[in-house]
């Protein structure tokens, strides 16, 4: 679901009665050099922050970027009640900002918050701040091909007290970042058959950061081998496909596009993974959401029906993969010849940055709010 030029909403309406905006006094924005963008290390001029008092949102107020006072004894520090999204924003060939696909990552945030046991966020707070935000921080959005805006919504618990239990009160958050690709280069894979990911009934396919905390350590020791990322695959058999580090994973086997499925709750279900999907299709390949076994990659790259492998994330975007080595099995990948990843990205840029017709509606058109 899209919203196009959504002014007078009711949503947006109350997001502008109930977020109050404190201008910064002076823009950091010459500051930034947009021809070398380094993903995650600048931010934009303003952000927004709201308060859960246990039960309601208040204190909502887009402000200049700067540190948050936390205790030592805050809940999230000890017992990981923290969630985020990562969504971007493009500007389309008007020079006007939209959000990819923002309600998606909307319903995936409250998905994750009933997981963790905190409370959701109201779509006025959600979309309405967010909106607000990026109008005032509009000329933040990059114009340079592969680049965007990256918005970093996140929730953490605020409950200063360390008794184990879900905190009563809560903080949430939106910081945007001026970022190129995540991957300037493709990628070397390691399949993971020690350390695992998620198991059915945990917390898989939710955005909550110990999901990445816990693949931190197998990660490392795979780059110290020279990998750039793991494939990780289930925690049962060691057999089937999971995830592709952060990413969603895609194997291109013969006219076929491939992709585990999600019934196990082991997956992030990802929106660009939905995107991805949706365009491979259009793209006249037969899309497959299954399990999909390590041994049926192997198989295919032996009889030379495994033409392309590559991750799909709202940061990576198509992440092309060069090499996946399984135990004893090295699969070598050209990119360079990647004709589905290279039409399915091109296709993918031309709807977020308005290039192509948004048939889908999954742009959102930000409002015009700050004079």
């Amino acid at each position: 679901m899209a919203v196009d030029n959504p002014t007078t909403s009711p949503i947006l309406e109350e997001a502008v009665k109930k977020i109050k905006v404190t201008r910064t006094q002076k823009s950091r924005i010459s500051e930034i050099d947009f021809n070398n963008l380094v993903f995650g290390k600048k931010y934009a001029d303003h952000m927004l922050v709201a308060d859960f008092d246990g039960k309601e949102w208040k204190n909502a107020e887009i402000l200049p970027f700067g540190n948050l006072s936390v205790s030592p004894s805050n809940a999230a520090w000890h017992y990981g009640q923290a969630i985020f999204e990562g969504i971007k924003a493009y500007k389309d060939q008007q020079g006007e900002p939209m959000i990819f696909r923002p309600y998606d990552n909307y319903a995936r945030f409250n998905t994750s918050a009933e997981r963790m046991g905190m409370p959701s966020v109201p779509e006025w707070l959600f979309i309405g701040g967010m909106d607000m935000l990026i109008d005032l921080d509009r000329d933040w959005v990059p114009t340079n091909e592969g680049s965007s805006l990256y918005l970093r919504p996140f929730m953490i618990a605020a409950d200063e007290f360390i008794g184990v239990r879900p905190s009563d009160t809560y903080k949430f958050v939106i910081i945007n970042s001026p970022s190129g690709p995540y991957f300037n280069k493709p990628i070397r894979l390691l399949v993971q058959d020690k350390y695992i990911r998620a198991f059915p009934g945990g917390v898989g396919y939710a955005k909550a950061a110990g999901n990445y905390g816990g693949a931190m350590y197998p990660t490392m020791q795979a780059r110290k081998q020279g990998y750039d990322q793991i494939l990780w695959v289930d925690g049962m058999e060691f057999k089937y496909l999971q995830e592709c580090g952060t990413m969603n994973v895609f194997a291109i086997i013969g006219n076929k596009a491939l992709t585990p499925d999600l019934t196990q709750g082991t997956i992030l279900a990802g929106v660009t993974r939905t995107s991805v999907m949706d365009i491979l299709t259009d793209m006249g390949l037969t899309v497959e959401e299954r399990p999909v076994s390590i041994e049926e990659i192997v198989t295919a790259s032996k009889n030379g029906t495994l033409r392309e492998v590559f991750g799909t994330g709202t940061a990576s975007s198509v992440a092309y993969v060069e090499q996946l080595d399984y135990k004893d099995h090295k699969i070598t990948l050209d990119p360079s010849k990647y004709e589905v990843g290279d039409e399915l990205l091109q296709r993918l840029d031309a709807i977020r940055t308005g290039k192509a017709a948004d048939t889908r509606n999954w742009n959102y058109k930000v409002s015009k709010h700050s004079k």
